[in-house]
């Protein structure tokens, strides 16, 4: 027995399904092209790890395809590739995530291998030190990449003791610390039927899926404990600079603010206001910093949806005599923002664009499970879809200029490059 919710509000073109044992299910018909996409979304990642064991969740995602029960590495490789499909696992901050494509006629198969996958992983122990050799050569190269190391440092002084102020990676003490024990714990902990939604795109109808679906999760009993609850500490706002002297030819110029979460009533304002700042060619900290002055090899902005607060980001990379003048640069202008409104044109235009990316990535199969299942992993629902563009549309100037004032007032700022040059920027 299944329950079937349509959404009664505008037509979505998802079929949203709970099955029994509390698997969400979501499924776009699109008979467009022989192709299906899907995405299994975990609520776990790396805000579910222990601080101590920071890239647990990543290096279970590695692991995840290097061995199940009865299949081995080569052999999942062997049925994967033979049909040409793709699937792989992955993590971020909010979620955890595999993911898999086909053609329709494979897609019974390859669904059933991520089941397998899924709930019977093997944890190897050589995959495991092969997985974590790749994972700490990894954080290695990062430290080489002055970007990175910018915003380590922000996170880190940013988010304290939040799991946010870690790389998904972890660093080299936290994954030498992590045992075979450790993955198994996580998996079994949070790999559970009511912690999963699958959200699945092509050529298929909902009757088709959910048979699948069943054949393959439906055996899978839900826990008598209760899903783990994380709890997590506050975040105390404490603006600070941070710098990292690097031997290098540029300067990574970086101011960052705390940002509220998705589901904040300012989330679409600053959204927006990251869009006008630093998003492409047209934006706002390109034409006046690289285009008029030419101070920048790169200048951007970005405020990532996230189930906890999140960074809001200005930075720059720059010629090391130009630390001082840049970070002033990106001051002022995210200044502007608390101290007068935005025009009419440039908010319209900064909607646009934000609204016309939006449309361009739901393109394909792919994209279109990943957006509503990441939508409802998150807590948001499948009508987020149509409500953040709505949210987008209904911003005003006042709205940013009030959004502006309230988050971007005192920033934290990283600085990576020089000595002399980086010392010279904040004295």
């Amino acid at each position: 027995m299944t329950q079937t919710v349509k959404p009664s509000l505008a037509q979505s073109p998802i079929h949203r399904t709970v099955l029994d044992n509390g698997i969400v299910l979501l499924v776009a018909e699109n008979p467009a092209a022989d192709i299906i996409a899907g995405r299994i979304f975990i609520r776990a990642g790396s805000c579910y790890e222990k601080r101590e064991q920071a890239g647990l969740a990543h290096l279970l995602a590695a692991l995840m395809t290097k061995g199940c029960e009865g299949l081995s590495s080569l052999e999942i490789a062997e049925q994967v590739e033979s049909v040409g499909a793709s699937l792989s696992a992955d993590t971020s901050t909010d979620y955890f995530l595999v993911s898999l494509k086909t053609v329709t006629s494979d897609f019974p198969e390859i669904l059933a291998l991520a089941g397998r996958i899924l709930r019977s992983p093997t944890f190897p122990e050589t995959q495991i030190e092969l997985e974590r050799r790749l994972a700490l050569q990894d954080i290695r190269s990062q430290k080489e990449q002055p970007f990175t190391l910018a915003f380590e440092q922000m996170r880190q002084v940013m988010y304290q003791n939040h799991p946010y102020a870690m790389s998904v990676l972890g660093d080299e003490t936290t994954l030498n610390s992590i045992t075979r024990a450790d993955l198994v714990e996580y998996h079994q902990t949070y790999f559970r039927p009511d912690n999963l939604v699958i959200s699945v795109a092509g050529r298929i109808t909902l009757q088709e899926v959910v048979a699948l679906v069943e054949q393959v999760f439906g055996d899978w009993q839900t826990p008598s404990v209760a899903p783990a609850v994380v709890n997590l500490p506050e975040i105390s706002v404490n603006p600070q600079h941070r710098l990292k002297p690097v031997q290098t030819q540029q300067s990574i110029v970086m101011l960052g603010y705390l940002g509220p979460s998705v589901s904040s009533p300012d989330y679409a304002s600053l959204k927006l206001l990251s869009t006008y700042l630093g998003n492409g060619l047209s934006s706002r900290l390109f034409v006046e910093l690289r285009e008029k002055r030419g101070l920048a090899y790169e200048v951007s902005a970005f405020y990532p949806t996230r189930l906890y607060p999140a960074s809001f980001v200005v930075y720059m990379g720059t010629a090391p005599e130009n630390t001082s003048i840049a970070l002033e640069g990106l001051r002022t202008e995210v200044e502007l923002l608390c101290s007068k409104e935005v025009s009419t044109t440039n908010l319209q235009a900064a909607k646009n664009k934000i609204l016309g990316q939006y449309a361009l990535g739901k393109q394909t199969n792919g994209q279109i499970a990943q957006i509503y299942g990441w939508y409802e992993i998150l807590g948001l629902g499948i009508d987020f879809d149509r409500e953040f563009q709505e949210l987008i549309a209904a911003v005003t100037a006042q709205d940013a200029l009030r959004s502006a004032q309230q988050y971007l007032q005192q920033p934290y700022v990283s600085l990576v490059g020089q000595e002399e040059a980086i010392n010279r920027a904040i004295n």
